[in-house]
């Protein structure tokens, strides 16, 4: 069943659906990130802020035996590259 809603931007269409004794609304809402193109780019970001925060405690990391702390960030800052790479192409065959 299709209602017409007052909600803050006008009216939407949702759907109401019931099962049992209880109701569901599923609002017709565009998605936020549909390519992945900008959630990669912040991962990769991530990744290397925290390569470049642990550097200063190379030494601290090393008496501890957790320098694969530092190389986990050069993985998770290499893999970004190639799947924000990866989304871009994507997202530029999507548009053809």
């Amino acid at each position: 069943m299709e209602q017409e809603r007052e909600g803050t931007g006008g009216t939407e269409n949702v759907q109401v659906h019931e099962i049992g004794k209880r109701k569901f609304i599923i609002a017709d809402v565009e998605p936020l990130d549909v390519d992945g193109v900008r959630t990669v780019a912040v991962g990769t970001a991530l990744w290397a802020v925290a390569f470049v925060l642990l550097l200063p405690f190379y030494g601290r990391l090393e008496e501890s035996g957790r320098v694969w702390w530092l190389w986990t960030c050069v993985a998770g800052f290499g893999l970004g590259i190639i799947g924000w790479d990866y989304c871009r192409r994507r997202r530029r065959r999507a548009q053809r």
